[in-house]
């Protein structure tokens, strides 16, 4: 009997590790194109429930393209990074809301001293319901936003993504002293700061 009753906790807790599983949201993905990849990174990388961001390219025709075709303009990719993340941890919203206080959303083809279509600003939707979530975003902002000029950023559907080479993945934590130069010498935090103002980079 004792062992009968061992073997129905057994298997009672194997079947409650089972439809826990079962019942746990997938992990999903977002991809956001916001100028410089190294300096996208690092935002969505602080948010509990991200797990992985990774920098590459998208958006564009050619199929495996390199830093430096994409960096040299005319494959049509943006620099951008893929996002995945636990839905039941952190929402798409969140990452909407990081995605805006990290870019400057006022230009075309440009984000800060980085020129060319390979650094637009886009949002890259991968479900029906992030393209409703992204649009409504982005319409919310419009008549909230903290400064004059338009909103210019594409909410587009998402394309094949190429991971960039591995010496740009997490570029911020391998040279963190060229980084922070880069950075600096951008531009990028100050012009965040005037457009967000407290808000910036959250």
């Amino acid at each position: 009997m004792k062992t009968l009753l061992v073997a129905m906790m057994v298997l009672s807790g194997s079947l409650g590790a089972a439809v826990a599983v079962m019942a746990a949201p997938p992990l999903e993905m977002a991809t956001f194109a916001g100028g410089c990849f190294w300096c996208m990174e690092h935002p969505f990388d602080e948010i509990p429930g991200v797990v992985s961001v990774t920098s590459g390219y998208t958006g564009g025709q050619k199929k495996n393209p390199t830093y430096e075709e994409v960096s040299a303009g005319g494959t049509g990719h943006a620099e951008s990074v893929q996002v995945v993340y636990d839905p039941a941890k952190v929402s798409y919203e969140k990452l909407l809301d990081v995605f805006w206080h990290n870019i400057d959303p006022t230009v075309r083809d440009r984000q800060f001293c980085d020129t060319g279509n390979q650094y637009r600003s886009a949002i890259f939707y991968h479900t029906e319901e992030q393209h409703r979530l992204a649009l409504g975003s982005r319409e919310r902002l419009e008549k909230t936003k903290p400064f004059k000029e338009p909103i210019v950023t594409e909410v587009v559907k998402a394309a094949d993504f190429y991971p960039a080479e591995e010496y740009h993945q997490h570029y911020y934590k391998k040279n963190p002293i060229r980084y922070k130069f880069y950075r600096f010498n951008c531009g990028r935090d100050q012009r965040l700061k005037e457009l967000w103002g407290s808000a910036a980079g959250h």
